[in-house]
């Protein structure tokens, strides 16, 4: 397929070198102040070494990268909340030119759901976003796979920077606030990682979760989220005491909560460093685990790649 990726960041970089290993063409490519549009296909290294000596990938402007020959809009700007532009704009624009999207961006599936699939109904394009929940890890083609019917629960550690840094406050006995700073040396976190310890990006993750479980209707509203920010040592060494741990969980079963929770310390939920973790509550099938890289530019552009693969491309 021929595709147009917006957004230059680690995701939406790696999409754009990865593409052509999995037989799709990058036509358009562009970042927060420009974009290169070519129709027999992007060089994309040439795009990015500009874009590393100039800071831009290309002159040409957003509005052109969308107008241009693609296939599937592949959206993966910064995610952002209340109305979820300019992300939602981008999928807009798409979907109303009968194209594909394909979205890394958690913004427009967590805040404007039922607007999103509602577009996608008065379109020819489809809508996929498995990249917007757990990177690597294919936790919506599971419920896609099972029929979301048959999904009663989903739980899950599903922000990679919280758990590093809930993981190494409890192995080594550190402070918050050391441990913060060595993740954000490490590349771990960000530099302002207020989406992450305060809960948000996990909670983004779980609304989308319900939105697809209950066919929409919820929003970061909707959800009771608690971070970690001001979680003692202390409360992590008495966890152990007591064979426990503590872990920043995701729940979406009659609501969504995001908030530390004590787990068992050699428990399923208890992984360690940036590992993710989603546990499915199904009819007849019983609790199933998956595990693996939740984030990531080369393992979420591969759910982004994957989500490619699975379009129509007759429809």
């Amino acid at each position: 397929m021929r595709l147009a990726v917006l957004g230059a960041g680690a995701v939406g970089r790696s999409v754009a070198e990865l593409a052509h290993e999995y037989g799709h063409e990058v036509t358009a490519l562009a970042d927060s102040t420009g974009a290169v549009v070519d129709p027999a296909g992007v060089d994309v290294e040439r795009a990015f070494a500009r874009k590393d000596e100039a800071g831009s990938v290309g002159s040409a402007s957003v509005e052109d990268a969308l107008a241009a020959e693609y296939d599937a809009l592949v959206e993966a700007t910064p995610t952002t909340l209340g109305d979820a532009q300019p992300g939602f704009g981008h999928v807009r624009a798409a979907l109303e030119a009968d194209r594909h999207v394909v979205l890394a961006n958690k913004g427009p599936v967590a805040q404007r759901y039922d607007d999103l699939r509602a577009l996608e109904r008065e379109s020819e394009g489809q809508v996929r976003f498995e990249a917007t929940v757990g990177g690597a890890i294919p936790v919506l083609s599971t419920i896609e796979g099972r029929g979301a019917e048959n999904v009663t629960a989903v739980r899950g550690v599903l922000n990679g920077t919280a758990n590093f840094v809930l993981s190494r406050m409890a192995a080594e006995g550190l402070s918050y606030e050391h441990v913060l700073a060595e993740a954000q040396d490490l590349g771990v976190a960000e530099a302002d990682p207020t989406f992450d310890v305060d809960g948000t990006d996990a909670a983004l993750k779980c609304v989308i979760l319900a939105n697809v479980l209950k066919g929409g209707g919820h929003t970061l509203d909707d959800a009771t989220v608690a971070g970690i920010r001001d979680l003692p040592t202390s409360a992590l060494a008495l966890a152990a005491e007591d064979g426990r741990t503590i872990r920043l969980v995701g729940e979406v079963d009659g609501g969504v909560r995001v908030g530390p929770r004590l787990v068992p310390e050699h428990g399923t939920l208890a992984v360690s460093g940036t590992r993710n973790i989603v546990q499915f509550e199904t009819r007849r099938g019983g609790r199933l685990n998956l595990s693996g890289r939740g984030a990531g530019g080369p393992e979420t552009a591969s759910a982004v790649l994957a989500d490619v693969n699975a379009l129509d491309p007759q429809r």
